[in-house]
């Protein structure tokens, strides 16, 4: 399966590097990431060139990361400094070390070409870091290619049925969309807006509110990695006022950074911001717990897509409908970023 290499991807939240080594698996390439002792994030790849051993089962000394095997020593640019029983250091004594940058508690990597790295193409989450929201997150490895849970992303209507007893409702699945493409920024805009809609669980619970609402899910995919989904829940018939703040709303800022791994495991990165309730913990508990479960439904149900889709005959003909125009949008950026230019089975 063809990656977009020279694209900046999600490896790690900021919590999970520290002075602890942590192995990742990005686009095939294994990493191991740590933190320096003026606390910069780093990643290197994550095998001695003597004998392939995983740096993230060794240890560090200062800065460098002293291979648990034989020894061998890197600093934090990749360069060998030091190899046992010689005094001079072979020239090819080294390991790759990519461009990392931090941002909205996130840690980026890019795999591709180094001179291409612009920290300022990083998509932007600021939710995430923001004391005007409480945010709760996770992170949950798949056992299927990242272009299933684009594909699951991009089309909601499978709250209805896959998540019904916590987001979803009749009205997720019945609602039409509308769908716009930013061809020359390469972002998919879908909308789906309910005016008169069951209130599920996860918002009732979590808001207080009772009756039907206003729900409005406003999806911003930017291929290859990051998925946002701006969440409007208000009281039916409470609609944003034409100036000043949509203060008689309540907003949820979901985030997925959706990372390839492998051609068939995907890191999913998920987080849910929001603007009520910001001090209750017990509602940070909740939801939490709540899009755990929505999560790993997902999972499971794109675990056993991606098993049906490895022992299908080629050239399987999919059908697709009104609901999958952002998924087929979506896939269309990707394939024009890994320069294949066709548009088929997913990614």
């Amino acid at each position: 399966m063809p990656f977009a290499r020279d694209q900046w991807y999600v490896a790690a939240y900021s919590s999970e590097v520290g002075r602890d080594l942590l192995a990742r698996t990005v686009l095939g390439e294994p990493l191991v990431l740590y933190r320096s002792e003026a606390g910069e994030a780093l990643a290197l790849a994550d095998r001695c060139v003597h004998r392939r051993y995983p740096l993230s089962e060794s240890r560090l000394d200062g800065d460098n990361i002293v291979c648990g095997y034989h020894g061998f020593t890197y600093d934090p640019t990749g360069a060998c400094v030091f190899v046992p029983g010689q005094q001079r250091i072979p020239r090819t004594a080294r390991v790759a070390a990519y461009p990392v940058v931090e941002l909205d508690t996130l840690v980026w990597v890019w795999i591709g070409d180094r001179d291409r790295a612009d920290p300022a193409a990083v998509p932007r989450a600021p939710w995430l870091d923001d004391p005007r929201y409480t945010v709760v997150r996770g992170m949950a490895p798949l056992n299927a290619r990242y272009g299933l849970l684009v594909d699951n992303l991009m089309d909601l209507s499978h709250e209805t049925y896959l998540h019904g007893g916590y987001i979803g409702t009749p009205e997720v699945a019945n609602t039409p969309i509308t769908t716009e493409v930013d061809e020359e920024r390469g972002i998919v805009y879908v909308s789906r807006h309910m005016d008169d809609a069951e209130c599920p669980p996860f918002y009732a619970r979590s808001t207080g509110i009772q009756g039907r609402i206003t729900r409005w899910q406003d999806i911003e995919y930017r291929p290859p990695c990051l998925y946002l989904l701006h969440s409007r829940i208000a009281p039916q018939g409470v609609y944003p006022p034409a100036e000043g703040a949509d203060s008689d709303a309540f907003h949820a800022e979901i985030v997925y950074a959706i990372t390839p791994s492998t051609e068939h495991t995907t890191y999913d990165f998920w987080a849910v911001a929001r603007d009520f309730a910001i001090d209750d913990e017990s509602v940070s508990e909740y939801l939490h717990q709540s899009n755990h479960t929505v999560v790993m439904q997902d999972v499971q149900a794109l675990n056993i897509l991606e098993q049906v889709i490895a022992a299908e005959p080629e050239r399987y003909q999919e059908l697709s409908i009104n609901i999958d125009t952002g998924g087929l949008a979506a896939r269309r950026l990707l394939a024009r970023m890994v320069g294949s230019g066709t548009v088929g089975a997913p990614l």
